[in-house]
């Protein structure tokens, strides 16, 4: 009779547990905050982390159910976020400082960073024999993004000695890699380091590039996390727990990169592996290391971005960014 009781009283209490478990589950789910995060480019490598923060739950361990959405169009999301229609965008620290500079200033400013370097360059094909910057003397140049790549690859081509009238710089609007590879052009800027390279090696072509924080541009932030001035004084706790969660995801990915790849494959199946695994390895080295933004960093490029007419008055480094994880 004890055994039974005591086997009766056993089963009560496992039946007690589960109920309170699956409350607590049903609890938490609804305690759950669900927000957006729209990406600047469709899902790539450089959102690793994100995918990775995503798959790997780790959102969901700072009460986030976040929707990684691509607006399509690389412009977009900044003046989404901007007009208040999304809460958080993947964006750049150039977009954001014209942004805060424009005649009609569009309230947005950088939370914390994804890839804390450039990855743009200036490539070309080796077979050129362009060695220096010097070279670019009498060749013909492609950009893709007017005006800011023109004032970029001056500004590179001046701190070589060149003057505008040495080279030819030649619209290519997006399509980067076929005028290059047909000898249209000598060389192009705009190209990301970790892919249009890899998919020129892919090509069997051997390509080399200039990174422009070497050749005279202020090292600048990549990619950024923006959201709007009012939603983030309205809402500062989610974009803290944002940041948290994205920050642990960018160490999940450094310390494990094969499994970190594995999420992003899982959530993005149709992604070209071959290149994406090019393209990751080398992103990995760039991923932001901390969450701490560096004024100096965004009053550099401001006032680089003022002297060559990028923008048409001065903005303060405050007014860009605001360091959540420090609050």
């Amino acid at each position: 009779m004890k055994t039974a009781i005591c086997l009766m009283f056993l089963i009560s209490c496992g039946i007690l547990l589960i109920g309170i478990n699956s409350h607590a589950d049903s609890h938490q789910k609804a305690e759950m905050e669900k927000t957006t995060l729209l990406l600047d480019w469709f899902p790539n490598v450089d959102h690793a982390p994100l995918y990775v923060a995503q798959e790997n739950k780790i959102f969901a361990k700072h009460g986030l159910e976040v929707e990684l959405l691509w607006g399509g169009d690389p412009d977009a999301p900044l003046k989404l976020v901007a007009a208040g229609e999304y809460p958080f965008a993947v964006s750049y620290q150039q977009s954001v400082t014209i942004a805060r500079a424009s005649e009609e200033v569009l309230p947005v400013k950088s939370i914390g960073l994804l890839v804390e370097h450039p990855l743009n360059t200036i490539s070309f094909l080796k077979k050129t024999g362009i060695k220096t910057p010097a070279d670019f003397k009498g060749k013909k140049i492609g950009y893709t993004v007017a005006p800011l790549d023109v004032l970029l690859f001056n500004a590179i081509a001046a701190n070589a000695g060149l003057a505008e009238d040495d080279y030819e710089l030649i619209n290519v609007g997006t399509n980067i890699l076929a005028p290059l590879l047909s000898g249209q052009i000598d060389a192009v800027i705009g190209p990301f380091r970790n892919y249009e390279i890899n998919m020129l090696k892919l090509e069997g072509a051997e390509a080399d590039y200039f990174a422009l924080e070497k050749h005279g541009i202020p090292d600048y932030y990549e990619l950024v996390i923006i959201t709007n001035d009012a939603y983030f004084e309205n809402h500062p706790e989610t974009a803290k727990k944002l940041m948290k969660a994205i920050q642990e995801a960018i160490q999940f990915t450094k310390e494990n990169p094969d499994d970190a790849l594995k999420l992003f494959f899982k959530a993005n199946p149709d992604a070209r592996k071959d290149l994406e695994e090019l393209a990751f390895r080398d992103t990995l080295d760039v991923f932001a290391t901390t969450q701490i933004q560096s004024e100096e960093k965004w009053n550099a490029f401001a006032k680089f971005a003022y002297e060559k007419g990028l923008i048409s008055k001065t903005v303060e480094a405050k007014d860009c960014f605001i360091n959540v994880l420090e609050k």
